[in-house]
């Protein structure tokens, strides 16, 4: 079992204790990041401590077990050291007991939820980041994760979003990412040295919702190249969806955000994150997989197959979306987002999605 009480000299002083809420694909290459800084750095405490929702494995153990013993997340990560000092913890309210530094990473669809569990359970002085891609759509409008967070919590959410795919940084190809913070620049340098490293290189812009809508709504787009691989539509297709992929993220975030700079989506969370997105990842795959069977397996199913247990973003993202637009009779206005949405409900077929285009907007 990893060290829980290495408190002795350098753990004197420390002033901060890191939990990751999360432990899938993502969530433990998180951990395994900054599990390598709190050992380097006197002012965090060592022990990363990470919420794992329990699973019993095949074999019959509990999977916060195996972590345990052989340093592994088994079933999301296996292969990869995350790091000693890395503690599985399957009760939530244990984990983040002693925590001042909260790092949200599970599927979006899950955070309400855990928003509620945690609510009068966390410590005062606590900050959180959000790894979390996707919104809740309320009658009200949309809620950002962060936003959620703040309003749950009582607390200041920042955000992480970047050109990440978990399996690359797992085995430290370089990378880059972007934290998205509100007011504190001392807050956003102490994420950016909590997770940098020499192969994940993090800058801070002023902007959380530009960073946020960023690593959202991308998912929405790689769906769409996924259906142009899927029918075989070639590179100047796919280039194409992704140009105008951006141009309606960007619309998308000022109508909703009009504070959202645009210089954000130059950033590592923009087209970095588009682009690694669209040629590689789980959206991309299953959406082409989803175009090849002509539309008649469903998502679920896919997803099922393919993802050994890890979620889709994009279909559920592209569903909020949907909602948000068509509440607010923007429709017209985003006729990729609305075709995606309507191609993943078999509203529409997957080649539908170039001939999206031929729809004109009321309006630029």
């Amino acid at each position: 079992m990893a060290p829980s009480q290495d408190s002795s000299e350098n753990n004197a002083s420390y002033t901060f204790k890191v939990t990751v809420i999360g432990s899938g694909n993502w969530g433990s290459v998180a951990a395994k990041l900054i599990a390598s800084n709190t050992l380097a750095l006197t002012s965090f405490h060592d022990e990363v401590r990470m919420w794992v929702y329990e699973e019993t494995l095949p074999s019959g153990e509990k999977l916060t077990d195996v972590i345990n013993r052989t340093n592994e997340n088994v079933k999301y990560l296996p292969g990869i050291k995350l790091g000693r000092n890395v503690v599985a913890d399957p009760d939530l309210e244990n984990a983040v007991k002693d925590a001042n530094m909260l790092v949200f990473v599970t599927p979006h669809q899950f955070m309400e939820g855990i928003c509620r569990k945690l609510t009068g359970k966390i410590r005062a002085d606590a900050e959180a980041i959000s790894l979390v891609k996707g919104m809740e759509v309320k009658m009200e409008g949309p809620c950002m994760i962060s936003s959620l967070i703040s309003q749950q919590l009582g607390i200041n959410c920042s955000v992480l979003m970047g050109a990440n795919i978990a399996n690359e940084i797992a085995v430290e190809k370089f990378s880059e990412a972007t934290v998205g913070y509100r007011h504190n620049k001392d807050v956003a340098e102490r994420w950016v040295q909590l997770f940098t490293t020499p192969y994940f290189i993090v800058t801070a812009v002023q902007d959380v919702e530009g960073v946020e809508l960023c690593g959202t709504l991308k998912n929405a787009v790689a769906l769409a190249a996924g259906f142009v691989d899927g029918l075989e539509m070639g590179n100047n297709t796919k280039a194409a969806i992704m140009r105008l992929g951006l141009r309606e993220m960007k619309a998308f975030s000022k109508l909703l955000f009009p504070s959202v700079n645009d210089s954000t989506f130059f950033e590592s969370c923009g087209v970095a994150d588009l682009i690694t997105t669209c040629l590689g990842g789980r959206n991309r795959k299953v959406a082409e997989a989803f175009a090849k069977n002509g539309g008649k397996r469903s998502f679920d199913e896919l997803e099922a197959e393919m993802l050994q247990g890890q979620k889709l973003q994009g279909v559920s993202t592209a569903r909020e979306v949907y909602e948000v637009l068509a509440h607010r009779g923007w429709l017209e206005l985003f006729p990729l987002f609305s075709t995606v949405h309507e191609i993943c409900t078999g509203r529409l077929p997957p080649s539908a999605i170039v001939e999206y285009s031929e729809r004109q907007p009321r309006s630029s």
